[in-house]
């Protein structure tokens, strides 16, 4: 469920280092071209990461399936086309290294740091995984899944790592906190932004990416109430037909003042944010009819703003789950 749909897209890459161009073939520029390369990419993920945990954290008492995590997206090696030269440039010798660590989150508070390489994540060992070709994204995902799967069961992770400053081991067992389900993932290619269900998928060419962090993270809290409501998984069962899509769209837009509110953003910024981005990515006459337009979206944003404010006043919380008034049937999924 697209922010903004964009027919001419292609979608080639499902993690957001995967299939990166860095260190390809004989024409790379050395070590040094790679590393500034590697630092831009870190810097993309860190902000998306920052800004997603922000609102997975603060949202997470309203939450009902909120699951302990600890703030830390993982690298590996064989995501490149040249896994070599990127062990080059992040300085390690195993494949495993950290991409982003929110910061005040418990791997922060643990020390782990960006491109410390990862030696072990609870009982599994880094040397011992199975060989991936270059290019290969799927056991990267299998490592994130590992860490949430220790994490629900035990609410805890051990992790062993080297530390990139100094090349000293070091190991913690790190206790998760309570965040809202959903990763958050940076594209290497695609202008879009969407849910899946379980993960918010930015592309780096989204024009959001460049606003202003307040603005950027009503986009992701736009994506992030997709997966909240489970607007997927409805749509599955009751088919992808326009008014349904619109409708989806619709409870999306109204329920991002209300995350932002939580996460100390200013819930004034999803209006913004539309206000901003529709002049020249909504399609004007072209604009497609899974969406309202951008004045209309900003329309039904501003409408919660009053409610969201009585709330913080009152309570000083946007207690969504009780007081926001769904469109989209709850039930049928």
């Amino acid at each position: 469920m697209p922010l903004l749909r964009n027919a001419l897209r292609t979608l080639t890459c499902l993690l957001a280092i995967a299939a990166l161009p860095i260190g390809v073939g004989p024409a790379r520029a050395g070590i040094e071209e790679d590393r500034r390369a590697l630092a831009e990419l870190q810097t993309g993920d860190l902000r998306l990461q920052a800004v997603g945990w922000r609102l997975a954290q603060a949202n997470a008492p309203f939450c009902a399936d909120a699951h302990p995590a600890i703030g830390l997206l993982l690298q590996d090696m064989a995501n490149y086309g040249d896994p070599d030269a990127m062990r080059a440039a992040a300085g390690i010798a195993g494949d495993v290294a950290v991409e982003a660590v929110v910061p005040g989150s418990p791997a922060d508070a643990a020390g782990l740091a960006t491109n410390d390489e990862i030696l072990s994540i609870g009982t599994r060992r880094m040397a011992d995984l199975p060989a991936a070709p270059p290019g290969d994204w799927q056991r990267l995902t299998g490592l994130h899944d590992l860490m949430d799967q220790v994490l629900a069961q035990d609410g805890s992770v051990h992790i062993e790592w080297r530390r990139a400053s100094d090349g000293t081991v070091h190991s913690a067992l790190i206790a998760g906190i309570p965040v809202c389900p959903s990763r958050f993932e940076l594209l290497a290619k695609g202008g879009t932004a969407e849910a899946d269900g379980r993960r918010v998928l930015i592309g780096r060419k989204f024009s959001g990416v460049g606003y202003s962090e307040p603005l950027f993270a009503a986009a992701v809290a736009h994506e992030l109430a997709h997966n909240l409501f489970a607007h997927r998984a409805w749509l599955g069962h009751v088919g992808r037909k326009q008014k349904n899509i619109r409708l989806t769209e619709r409870e999306a837009d109204r329920l991002m003042p209300w995350l932002l509110a939580n996460a100390g953003y200013d819930p004034q910024s999803a209006v913004d944010f539309f206000k901003k981005w529709g002049p020249r990515n909504d399609g004007w006459i072209f604009r497609a009819r899974t969406h309202d337009g951008w004045d209309e979206r900003a329309e039904f944003v501003a409408a919660e703003l009053p409610k969201i404010e009585q709330l913080m006043a009152s309570e000083g919380k946007a207690d969504w789950p009780t007081h926001f008034k769904r469109t989209v049937p709850v039930g049928n999924r």
